[in-house]
């Protein structure tokens, strides 16, 4: 007799086998990713996460995007945010939140799913799982402000001695939760081989390296440029957008565009020169056309990976950059054998910057954009969507074969 339960079980059996036809997985996937404040790197990330798995269920800890985001990049998915997301004015306090964040994130119930995949920054890793539940994660960067920056950070506070001691007390605990949910994953990746450095010292875990995916519309890359230098970035004391601002204030005759906000836009404009332009943010297809259209892109800080460094190859624009984290992914460097795509400076201060940008002026006709275009192939959709298809089934591995389902 044909009843409703068994029209259900075959729209189920449908469905996988669509998602499997595209490459996906079966079975129900949760996705877990830190917060969703904006559509950058690790949303992008998340975005492909979803359309490698076919799932639809995401839990982040804070959802802020705007609706044409979620209608081109999340159609049909289902957010679980936490009860934090809707108390008044979250948007502008919710970094403030992180001493909470690890509890927030361990509310979140997704024993239903057959697997989670999360994607984590800092707390997504934490959440808890079966014992018979496959979990992948997929690490943009340990918990970077509670291990090897915290000194950094302590140094960017606005705060006397008692409140320093209060921060570093925080962050002790933070450590001791971080250090305790480590070995929740099945199976890590990491993002770049930086990361991958960081993951071992610090959890001493091994990780597949997976380069996030980055793609732009091929008729974005151009080879003419102007005479604009550019840096971009969420305006965050790590991203040293400061250091780059000072090495141009500097260099009076060369011009920079600064493109993005965060908060520490409003004390860079009042540091920078009168060569030094801010954009604020920019609408997707202005970012790519301001960025192809730069004589290289400058960037100062110490990136897990650096989507922004991928995309300015793709777009065939030179880098210069801070020798430490993913630039040593991204960036081929003159020294290489191959040809190369940019520079990079081994300090983070304003003469090393300084010489870097003339060193680069010097030899600027080495650097052609379609070596640039070329490079950014390494960072391809395709090539991140078999990396974590491999890293998917060693996860679904150390489950069989008390799993019932597999990937196909």
């Amino acid at each position: 007799m044909y009843t409703f339960a068994d029209e259900t079980s075959r729209t189920v059996e449908r469905a996988s086998e669509k998602v499997a036809q595209m490459g996906g997985v079966s079975g129900s996937v949760a996705l877990v990713h830190d917060w969703c404040p904006s559509f950058r790197g690790g949303e992008r990330v998340l975005a492909e996460l979803m359309k490698f798995s076919g799932a639809r269920t995401i839990f982040t800890l804070f959802q802020f995007l705007e609706q044409d985001v979620l209608d081109a990049h999340f159609d049909g998915a289902t957010f679980h945010t936490s009860i934090a997301n809707d108390w008044p004015g979250i948007r502008r306090i919710y970094r403030g939140l992180f001493p909470i964040c690890p509890l927030l994130i361990e509310q979140f119930d997704v024993s239903r799913f057959d697997a989670v995949i999360s994607s984590s920054a800092a707390f997504a890793r934490g959440v808890i799982t079966r014992p018979d539940q496959p979990h992948l994660c997929y690490v943009h960067s340990p918990m970077r402000y509670a291990w090897d920056e915290q000194f950094s950070y302590i140094d960017q506070m606005r705060a006397g001695s008692l409140g320093r001691l209060l921060f570093r007390l925080v962050l002790h605990h933070m450590r001791m939760w971080d250090a305790r949910t480590a070995h929740g994953p099945d199976v890590m990746v990491a993002n770049s081989h930086y990361v991958r450095a960081r993951i071992r010292r610090i959890y001493g875990r091994d990780a597949e390296v997976v380069f996030p995916p980055v793609e732009v519309p091929p008729e974005a890359f151009s080879a003419e440029k102007d005479d604009y230098y550019v840096t971009a970035s969420f305006l965050a004391p790590y991203k040293r957008t400061d250091l780059v601002i000072r090495a141009f204030n500097a260099m009076p005759a060369k011009r920079l565009l600064v493109v993005g906000e965060g908060q520490q836009a409003r004390a860079l404009r009042t540091l920078a020169g009168p060569n030094v332009a801010f954009t604020g943010f920019l609408p997707r297809a202005d970012y790519l056309r301001t960025v192809a259209r730069a004589r290289a892109l400058v960037f100062a800080g110490c990136e897990d990976f650096g989507i922004a460094l991928a995309e300015a190859q793709a777009l065939g624009t030179p880098l210069i950059a801070f020798g430490r984290g993913g630039a040593r992914d991204i960036v081929v460097p003159p020294d290489s054998g191959q040809e190369p795509t940019g520079l990079l400076f081994g300090h983070q201060d304003e003469a090393a910057l300084v010489a870097a940008v003339e060193a680069f002026e010097a030899s600027r006709a080495g650097f052609l954009p379609e070596a640039c275009r070329a490079r950014a192939e390494l960072f391809s959709t395709s090539r991140f969507h078999h990396g974590i298809r491999r890293a998917f089934d060693m996860a679904m591995d150390v489950h069989r074969p008390a799993n019932r389902w597999r990937a196909p």
